[in-house]
């Protein structure tokens, strides 16, 4: 049977590395990217490979690449620090290593869990991500933030969860979104963007109205009156993050 890579990328991820690395132990590789953490994450991640790289911090995408240039065998498996490989998953993944010679990568569904509740509704789900790859077929672009891996031949669809466990408290959703939104602005400023009338006034309500009555946040309760919520605070922050670099750059 092939062999697989699974390669993270971390930045001070004490609090969830030793789990999703526990998830990993199948894998015949696990190769983990840093940025030169300051806590104990290398030192967690130092019990299950010996394989972990520090990089300079240029965005997601390149981070992503150097990790994809780093693992050893065909086949790929791309997780983030707060994602679990269920056992499901895993059996699915190995069965697919054993028999398919014709797909160049696979889309995961994702379920995530938003403040200790599986959303299962808000435009979560159905959630799929290309993180199974075959290494020659496909390759990481440069993006600062939300990278996208770009393949050459056709993919499957795989049809067991991988978890993510993507903000456990609201200090950890607002502190995420700091970081976001600001790479989000950067790209957009980067890509000759303009924050207009409608991206700062009417794009966070749309958004708002979309998340909780046409993507059926409703049905997830606080939780999902909660996301819709920051979802729209999120865009707005992202935008006048956009207008401020403008105005302080003319």
């Amino acid at each position: 049977m092939s062999k697989i890579s699974a390669i993270v990328i971390v930045y001070n991820e004490e609090k969830n590395i030793r789990r999703c690395l526990e998830s990993l132990n199948w894998a015949d590789e696990i190769v983990i990217v840093d940025s030169y953490s300051q806590d104990k994450t290398k030192e967690i991640a130092s019990s299950f490979t010996d394989k972990i790289f520090d990089v300079k911090w240029e965005g997601f995408g390149k981070k992503k690449e150097f990790a994809r240039e780093k693992a050893s065998f065909e086949w790929v498996l791309s997780i983030d620090a707060d994602e679990v490989v269920s056992d499901k998953l895993k059996g699915e993944i190995k069965k697919i290593m054993a028999q398919d010679k014709t797909k160049g990568g696979y889309y995961i569904p994702r379920l995530s869990n938003f403040l200790g509740k599986w959303i299962k509704h808000s435009g979560w789900q159905p959630d799929y991500v290309l993180r199974l790859f075959r290494k020659s077929s496909a390759r990481f672009d440069q993006s600062l933030v939300h990278e996208k891996l770009i393949l050459n031949g056709k993919a499957g669809f795989l049809k067991n969860k991988l978890l993510h466990y993507t903000d456990p408290d609201i200090h950890h959703y607002l502190s995420k979104m700091d970081k976001y939104t600001t790479l989000g602005a950067e790209k957009l400023l980067q890509e000759g963007k303009k924050a207009t009338f409608f991206d700062l006034v009417l794009r966070p309500p749309v958004l708002f109205f979309k998340i909780f009555i046409l993507k059926g946040a409703f049905l997830d309760g606080w939780h999902g009156f909660l996301l819709a919520c920051f979802s729209s605070f999120h865009v707005l922050s992202k935008y006048a993050k956009l207008w401020h670099l403008r105005e302080s750059n003319p």
